[in-house]
């Protein structure tokens, strides 16, 4: 790729309209955790069980996913995908057991997983100079539907019943004609097929120590963003606050991290990925713990800092491993992406079973100390410097 190229605009409208939709549909399970659970009888084990779901087979689907994208060209999973999550995760709200509910969440979950390597490797051939700032648009688009969603399903349920759901479909049907008439073919290289691992160790080669450090940074981020945007909702939903305020305290939370995503891809494209990881990790420790102590409408204050900051760095993971692997971007994407982020919802039933034991509160107050690890592993990753 000739990166004095100026990016292709239309084309990374096209790959964020992708995470968009794949995301938008995704984003219903958090606000709705407190009516499942209600509904369900669910213990707050059960409940980060359903949440890390979706972390869990991105685990599994994305490193598939993102190996099959660098060596075929297909448009199978980049619109796929948000298809399956179009069609599966609204129907949680009529679910006739848990066990269904799982297997709805389970399709939407691979839907959702399918489609992030390949958009996301697709970046970088379309980006030019602005890489950073490129991938940080296209992660905006999924933090976007992250913000929105939890509204927009908040209001239907709150207004027309949790058995409404399904037809949150009808919304996603024009966007998907839209995806099909501008998203382009993926572009592969020609290489040899050397198998899943073996694509692996080609894709990392000499930087594999240092893309396991990044990898081990999203997953601790990982870990924390998805602990606090699964049990903030019922923390505050057991204090007596409605399903429309759960749903503005976790649209303040994602939307923070759209701004902050943007302003950090900016940054780094002038002063690289190191200092903006290790300032933005120092600040997540404060301001989620505001996100626990403020008192009233404050506490909304402590949503947007403590998601501004927790979620800054998600893209930049994926563009500073892309930068020192270039060779297998969808693969690298897959693994900054789905396995890390698969790793940190692994971990979140940990938080639930922790939560029965003690509190949520409490729990989660611990957890505001861990991004320190994250300081601790940038300071061994030696700084690459982002493009001119």
């Amino acid at each position: 790729m000739d990166e004095s190229k100026k990016a292709d605009a239309k084309v990374i409208f096209a790959l964020t309209l992708v995470h968009f939709t794949g995301d938008f549909y995704s984003s219903f399970i958090h606000p709705l955790l407190p009516v499942l659970m209600e509904k369900y009888a669910l213990s707050l084990t059960q409940v980060g069980l359903l949440a890390g779901l979706t972390r869990i087979l991105a685990f599994i689907v994305q490193p598939a996913s993102g190996y099959v994208a660098d060596h075929h060209r297909t448009r199978l999973f980049i619109l796929g995908g948000p298809l399956l999550a179009m069609l599966f995760i609204p129907l949680v709200g009529v679910a006739s057991n848990f066990y269904l509910l799982l297997v709805f969440i389970a399709f939407g979950a691979i839907g959702q997983s399918m489609f992030h390597p390949t958009a996301a490797g697709m970046i970088s051939t379309y980006a030019g100079r602005h890489f950073g700032f490129s991938m940080s648009i296209f992660n905006m688009g999924g933090t976007i539907s992250y913000g929105f969603g939890p509204l927009f399903i908040a209001f239907v349920v709150q207004t027309y019943g949790l058995e409404a759901s399904p037809w949150t479909m009808i919304v996603g049907v024009p966007l998907m004609f839209v995806l099909f008439k501008s998203v382009p073919l993926p572009q592969v290289e020609s290489r040899e097929d050397a198998g899943l691992i073996g694509s692996i160790r080609e894709t990392l080669g000499g930087v594999w120590k240092e893309v396991a450090l990044i990898w081990t940074v999203a997953v601790v981020r990982s870990f924390v963003g998805q602990s606090f945007l699964t049990f903030v909702p019922v923390m505050y939903t057991q204090e007596g606050h409605s399903l429309i305020a759960v749903g503005i305290l976790i649209s303040l939370f994602t939307m923070a991290g759209a701004v902050s995503g943007l302003l950090a891809g900016h940054l780094s494209d002038r002063c690289g990925y190191k200092p903006i990881f290790i300032i933005t990790h120092l600040l997540t420790v404060p301001c989620l713990y505001l996100l626990l102590i403020l008192p009233g409408n404050w506490v909304l204050l402590g949503a947007f800092l403590g998601g501004f900051f927790v979620m800054s760095t998600m893209p930049l993971s994926v563009a500073w491993a892309q930068e020192m692997a270039p060779r297998g971007r969808s693969m690298v994407s897959s693994l900054m992406m789905g396995l890390a982020f698969g790793t940190g919802g692994l971990m979140t039933p940990l938080t639930g079973k922790l939560a029965d034991l003690y509190t949520i509160r409490s729990v989660l107050g611990v957890l505001t100390l861990v991004p320190l690890l994250s300081v601790l592993l940038i300071y061994f990753v030696p700084e690459r410097k982002a493009r001119a």
